[in-house]
């Protein structure tokens, strides 16, 4: 199965970190990230897509897709 999921974090080292758990754990990027501006916050907000394909997985949509 090919997973997809969004990680989406505040504006600052910790969404680099979420990104780069990612990577090391397989994933790839998907697309731009993207910053838009949380006016409930008054903080920006990141967020960068990331695919990964899993062999001898079926997806049903209680896959915890973080632990994949």
């Amino acid at each position: 199965m090919k997973a997809y999921r969004l990680l989406t974090e505040d504006d600052t080292s910790a969404f680099c970190h979420k990104v780069s758990e990612a990577l090391s754990k397989g994933w790839d990027l998907y697309g731009d990230p993207s910053y838009a501006f949380d006016a409930a916050t008054q903080k920006m907000r990141c967020a960068q897509a990331v695919v990964k394909e899993v062999v001898g997985v079926e997806y049903t949509p209680e896959v915890k897709l973080g632990r994949l």
